[in-house]
């Protein structure tokens, strides 16, 4: 059991003031879409803030892919939005992604204060709880980005929860129907026939799985920006 503090902040001024150890929350899409970049073979994911700075890897590394969207639409140009389901292994394996969102990669750029940064998403959660127990920070900081990094969302706060319930080890016996719940609650979207091309209803079933990837993604700098490493977790299957 992880016996250090554990604080909940939510949306960019929560970013901005998480301190330790910091999990940057965004279940619906962003860090869910990094999970399955890695998952399918992606060389790199790279975070970036703005649309201009995604757009200026061109330049640098015309190999490179760019995915990220604002509210919810495909940044134009781009070769993916911000849809899981719509990636495929012989697209990304072994590439280089430039990844930009509306919340979560504002929240990784704000993290100013923390010590360290992982992103949070329903995918790895245990692998993030028990990265946590193992590395042993003094003090973690849940951030949930919400919408748009405006306005507070179930399905982060509900990751958070989890993260925070396999943290203490004392699980959360109505989970699987709140994660049902989200149909109508913070997932409705998924579930609109209009609004398909954006917000397709297979992203919500692989963004609500629990525990799939035995890994981290552990966001560094380097001396070409933020870098979102893949570190695998020992002992962290579902």
């Amino acid at each position: 059991m992880y016996r250090g503090e554990i604080v909940l902040h939510r949306l960019i001024g929560g970013a901005r003031a998480a301190e330790g150890l910091a999990v940057i929350i965004d279940v619906f899409r962003a860090f869910s879409l990094e999970c399955v970049l890695y998952g399918l073979g992606a060389r790199e994911v790279r975070p970036v803030g703005t649309v201009e700075e995604a757009r200026a890897w061109r330049d640098r590394d015309p190999d490179c892919l760019l995915a990220g969207e604002r509210k919810g639409v495909m940044c134009e140009g781009f070769d993916f939005g911000n849809s899981p389901s719509a990636l495929r292994a012989e697209a990304v394996a072994g590439r280089r992604v430039i990844h930009t969102t509306s919340a979560g990669t504002q929240g990784l750029v704000n993290a100013v204060r923390a010590d360290a940064i992982l992103t949070g998403s329903l995918l790895n959660a245990r692998a993030i709880a028990e990265y946590i127990r193992q590395t042993d920070p003094p003090k973690v900081s849940l951030v949930c980005m919400g919408r748009y990094g405006a306005t507070p969302a179930e399905e982060d706060e509900l990751c958070a929860l989890y993260l925070r319930s396999l943290l203490l080890e004392q699980p959360l016996p109505d989970l699987a129907a709140r994660l049902d719940a989200l149909r109508t609650g913070g997932g409705s979207h998924f579930f609109d026939p209009a609004r398909q091309a954006v917000f397709p209803e297979a992203d919500f079933w692989m963004c609500v799985r629990r525990d799939v990837y035995p890994f981290v993604l552990r966001v560094e700098r380097d001396a070409d920006g933020l870098v979102s490493r893949r570190i695998d977790v020992p002992e962290a299957g579902s």
